[in-house]
């Protein structure tokens, strides 16, 4: 008998897990709400030509690819069979390969099939054009602690204007789902794209952004020495790479951009300022939190503006929310010209911080309040009404399905977490009455039958 398994990466969730993340995915929605987006889902499959080619190289080899149905590897047309890889292919490795046996693969993220979905809906959209979207989405990374294969994310977008206020809102939209949650210790990182590339442009490379941008990405990973060994390997020199730790260690970038000529570098700081005025104008008043990162890179390669990234200070884990503008993604897709930004919330990071600092609140198997007993044949039946009284007044309840004792009935109610017990059995018939049972505290009482229903509602 093959022993049962799941997917490296991948994991099941329980009634309670479940419970805690719908949480999580409530603060999140309501937040997003208020701000003013609405709902969207796309596929969980894309076309391959939808998805790479928009998150740089080391992106497109995450990508799950998802073979082509039948006999993927031969066309039969006529009885006559002809190989769809030659060995040509072969030698010419998996590049070749590739398009002739996956055409759709899982998608990577919910920020390209979104740009995907503005470019073949914009005659029925209005601009600006705000959603949301909470699915999961599939890496195929390393799996380890805080990363997973397949989890869920929660993205806020909004497309068709590059105003900062957008910028503004993101941040406090972060800060207030944190603060929702209850995670009070965190640092919401802030950079932009234009000041990279004026670091970029005063180091004087040409050609190298990307390498730049990748090897920048990993700083807090890899350190100081880990960067300069990659930007070495890319074909900077030493002399640059100390001057880039330099130009990220000065007090101002305002003096060294200057004197540089770079003027995207004192765009990005002067986008910046202008987001951090906006936010003092919304009543914003956790600037301690609100950090200025100019090492923070974010390595997507459609970022083009600012930059945001979060962390939760007083747990081992990495970011658990980030995104930034993109000034022309829907270009990829025959719509050009249209900004956007965006960001996004992993939930399973969220789940893992809130679990670590113990910050869940109590969380049942089951969304059960009231739990009705069943005696036998004769009681079980005649609490059926009231149980349909319950529910009809949107009071979560279930009769217990089997004629038991009734001390295996508390017991089912406890384990699953079941906070009343209502107990109808032959006296309580008889009387007319019934027996409600607090399983927190023990105490009990015994109401009419025609007022358990109200009661309970209060």
């Amino acid at each position: 008998m093959q022993k049962p398994s799941i997917p490296q990466g991948t994991r099941d969730f329980g009634p309670a897990q479940v419970a805690r993340r719908q949480h999580i995915l409530g603060v999140i929605r309501r937040t997003f709400e208020q701000f003013g987006y609405a709902p969207l889902e796309t596929p969980t499959m894309e076309n391959l030509s939808v998805l790479t080619g928009k998150y740089g190289d080391e992106g497109d080899q995450l990508l799950f690819k998802v073979l082509n149905s039948g006999n993927f590897l031969v066309k039969e047309r006529r009885g006559e069979i002809t190989p769809l890889v030659t060995p040509e292919d072969l030698a010419d490795g998996p590049r070749a390969v590739l398009p002739k046996i996956a055409e759709k693969g899982l998608r990577y993220d919910l920020t390209v099939p979104f740009a995907r979905y503005v470019a073949m809906n914009r005659g029925a959209l209005t601009f600006p054009f705000k959603r949301y979207q909470m699915q999961p989405v599939w890496r195929a990374d390393r799996p380890q602690r805080g990363r997973y294969r397949e989890f869920m994310q929660c993205d806020a977008d909004v497309v068709g204007t590059d105003s900062l206020l957008c910028e503004a809102e993101i941040v406090l939209m972060m800060a207030q789902v944190l603060g929702g949650l209850g995670l009070d210790d965190f640092t919401i990182k802030i950079n932009h794209r234009g000041v990279l590339r004026g670091i970029f442009e005063a180091l004087g490379g040409e050609g190298k952004e990307t390498d730049l941008l990748v090897a920048i990405d990993k700083l807090d990973k890899i350190g100081a020495e880990g960067v300069t060994k990659e930007l070495l390997e890319k074909g900077f020199s030493a002399e640059g790479a100390a001057r880039l730790f330099e130009l990220m260690a000065a007090p101002s970038l305002a003096e060294p951009f200057a004197a540089a000529g770079t003027a995207e570098g004192a765009r990005g700081l002067r986008e910046l300022t202008e987001v951090r005025e906006l936010l003092a104008a919304s009543g914003f008043r956790q600037f301690d939190r609100l950090q200025f990162d100019p090492t923070l890179a974010r390595g997507l390669s459609y970022y083009t503006g600012c930059i945001f990234e979060v962390k939760i200070n007083n747990v081992a884990m990495g970011s658990v929310s980030g995104g930034g503008r993109y000034d022309n993604l829907t270009g990829a897709f025959g719509l050009p010209d249209v900004s956007g930004v965006g960001f996004s919330f992993g939930v399973d990071r969220l789940y893992d911080c809130l679990e670590s600092l113990d910050l869940f609140r109590d969380t049942a198997e089951t969304p059960t309040r009231v739990l009705l007993t069943h005696f036998d044949a004769a009681t079980g039946r005649a609490a059926l009404p009231l149980l349909a009284q319950l529910r009809a007044a949107n009071i979560p309840a279930e009769l217990y399905p089997d004629a038991s004792k009734v001390a295996k009935q508390f017991k089912y109610a406890d384990a699953k977490g079941i906070p009343l017990v209502l107990v109808l059995g032959p006296e309580e018939l008889a009387a007319g009455t019934a027996k409600i049972k607090i399983m927190k505290t023990g105490e009990e009482k015994v109401l009419p039958l025609g007022e358990v229903v109200a009661a309970l509602s209060a």
